[in-house]
């Protein structure tokens, strides 16, 4: 089986992530090939249930993200430049970038119960419909 030539990573950087990166570093030839992404939902507006927001942190949000992702790319010898923070629907981005980089599988972590739902999770459960490369999901200790 050959190795895969671009892999798109998608992570929280704020949870476990580890066995997910190291997954796909072992089907990818080298770090190169790895894309990391982190999707940060869009601000909501709650202004029907009397609460505010002055302004928008999606600035904020991005770049505290791509600092931390940076971070975690240099530690995996992946480049910099292959992280990616996006804003709005997880698996929507996460196809959309798929789209862009030309990835030919996409490893997702899992954090399974019971269900098809909760065993691959909702986001995992999303990033199937509509895929069009392999995807392997992760199953997060």
């Amino acid at each position: 089986m050959e190795a895969y030539n671009k892999i798109l990573v998608p992570i929280d950087v704020f949870s476990s992530y580890e066995q997910i990166i190291e997954r796909a570093l072992k089907l990818a030839s080298s770090p190169q090939d790895i894309h990391l992404l982190y999707v940060a939902y869009p601000q909501t507006n709650l202004e029907p249930y009397g609460l505010f927001l002055e302004r928008d942190f999606s600035d904020e949000v991005r770049s505290q993200a791509l600092s931390k992702l940076r971070e975690i790319a240099e530690v995996y010898n992946i480049p910099t430049s292959h992280a990616n923070v996006e804003i709005g629907a997880p698996a929507d981005e996460i196809h959309h970038l798929a789209d862009k980089i030309s990835a030919d599988l996409i490893v997702i972590g899992t954090h399974g119960q019971s269900g098809l739902k909760l065993l691959l999770g909702s986001t995992a459960n999303a990033v199937l419909h509509g895929v069009k490369v392999d995807v392997l999901a992760v199953k997060v200790e």
